[in-house]
């Protein structure tokens, strides 16, 4: 196979990414304490991805014999995944070091879960979204039980290695009979014979099961169950990024397959959707609101929000398609704001994560208050955040797509949802001041905290920057 200049330049954020993977690597092994360089180099790395993202993203078309697709949309999920890395990188030191798991090795995965992410998102073919998973799921089995000494970290690196094992299977014989029905894995091909296809019943199993493997990455029900154990047991930090970057990349492959080769139009898929939309709403948003340790609040509010952006794929149309790219965007920030705050008040033995750990943090340490609130209002889908217009264009392509009863189920399970995210800012400002033990604020974490916090702000107050961009990159 022959690589023309033009296509290693088109490729180029992932060809920067996957080389960069390999230097962190190479940095781990050669130097003895060279963790602050790896972090420097990681850092300095992602930025250079950045822009090479926004630099290729008008070379629209494919490369490596039609396998991967270039800019446009593509470019747009890039974005999400090298700001969600960074950031992630930006708040991870301090707490490394105080967990005491400070090795370049955490650098190095996180990075090559990028890179899978990024072969989903770019994937012209099957197989290739396949690899992807296969790529970034691997790389966050190790970062779910990174704190080896710790039972409940090694409790949710098992758990999600074995149910994402079984469900990788599942993924795999829904291809096998796509390419048995169709005699392909190409999306263009797929697309092409989807009408003829549709009277077959071993390609509506092959799809059934494509859609399986996709609820579950992204944590809808009933596929769910996983989340919030991992999201407990794992690095708070690494719970930040798999809330964000992998959502993001799982829902690249809905929008790929279900938007760009299957017409979600199809009664039987529209149904379908919906349902699983509305169940994840609901149950995602119910259950939050019993828990009392905050990542694991925040788990089922992932899976709450993954249940409005479903909303999104369920529509069909192309005001759906906007709407999750923005809802992504900003979901993006809000939660690694959110679980950034916890990661920098959080204390040994997993002491710091609970509504009560937070009691009067609105006097004891006002700005980091301030904004968790930010998070929590946008979170909740309050003006003037980000997190309101996320809410809104999805349910508005419900409604377009005459499919007002998912909109009204959406709206009040959201309407459930302000409960628990009020509930912990009720906790900050109007409980007694707990006794807590002094924590050291990182300046790092503390600068990719406010980061997020100014973007939930801006996206909610502009949020055209967004929506122009999507529009443009479509």
């Amino acid at each position: 196979m022959e690589f023309t200049a033009t296509e290693l330049l088109s490729t180029s954020p992932i060809l920067a990414l996957t080389l960069l993977a390999l230097l962190v690597l190479f940095l781990e092994a050669l130097l003895k304490k060279g963790e602050p360089v790896i972090f420097t180099v990681t850092l300095l790395g992602l930025g250079f991805c950045i822009f090479s993202a926004i630099a290729t993203s008008g070379q629209r078309g494919v490369a490596f014999s039609g396998m991967i697709q270039t800019g446009g949309l593509t470019s747009f999920f890039f974005l999400i995944f090298f700001v969600a890395a960074a950031l992630t990188v930006l708040i991870s030191r301090s707490y490394l070091m105080r967990a005491g798991i400070n090795y370049g090795e955490y650098y190095c995965m996180l990075l090559f879960s990028t890179v899978g992410m990024m072969l989903i998102a770019a994937a012209n073919d099957l197989i290739i979204i396949f690899l992807g998973i296969e790529l970034m799921s691997i790389s966050l089995y190790v970062l779910a039980g990174f704190m080896r000494k710790r039972v409940k970290s090694n409790e949710s690196a098992l758990k999600y290695f074995l149910l994402g094992a079984f469900m990788t299977g599942v993924l795999l014989y829904g291809i096998a009979l796509l390419y048995g029905t169709s005699g392909s894995t190409r999306f263009a091909i797929l697309a092409e014979k989807f009408p003829v296809l549709m009277s077959d019943a071993l390609f509506w199993v092959g799809v059934g099961f494509l859609l399986v493997g996709f609820s579950f990455k992204v944590g809808a029900v009933p596929f769910h169950m996983w989340v919030p154990d991992v999201y407990e047991g794992a690095p708070t930090t690494i719970s930040a990024f798999m809330s964000t970057g992998g959502k993001a990349a799982a829902f690249s492959a809905f929008l790929l397959v279900f938007y760009h080769v299957f017409e979600v139009e199809s009664p039987k898929l529209t149904n379908l959707l919906a349902l699983l939309s509305a169940a994840t709403m609901i149950v995602g948003n119910i259950i939050a609101i019993s828990q009392q340790n905050l990542k694991r609040m925040l788990a089922y509010s992932s899976i709450a929000h993954a249940g409005y952006m479903l909303a999104g794929i369920a529509a069909g149309n192309d005001l759906g398609e906007i709407g999750i790219l923005y809802y992504l965007s900003a979901y993006t920030f809000m939660s690694l704001g959110s679980f950034g705050v916890l990661s920098v008040l959080e204390r040994r033995e997993e002491m710091g994560l609970t509504f009560e750990d937070y009691s009067g943090l609105g006097y004891s340490r006002p700005f980091l208050a301030a904004l968790m609130s930010v998070f929590m209002f946008s979170l909740s889908g309050i003006p003037p955040f980000a997190g309101f217009f996320g809410k809104y264009y999805v349910f508005a392509a419900a409604v377009k797509a005459n499919l007002t009863w998912l909109a009204i189920v959406g709206v009040l399970t959201s309407a459930i949802s302000v409960y628990y995210y009020l509930r912990l800012v009720v906790y900050m400002y109007f409980k007694e001041i707990e006794a807590r033990s002094p924590v050291d604020i990182s300046r790092l974490s503390l600068v990719g905290i406010t980061i997020s916090a100014i973007a939930v702000t801006v996206l909610g107050i502009l949020p055209s920057v967004v929506l122009d961009l999507a529009q443009k990159l479509l």
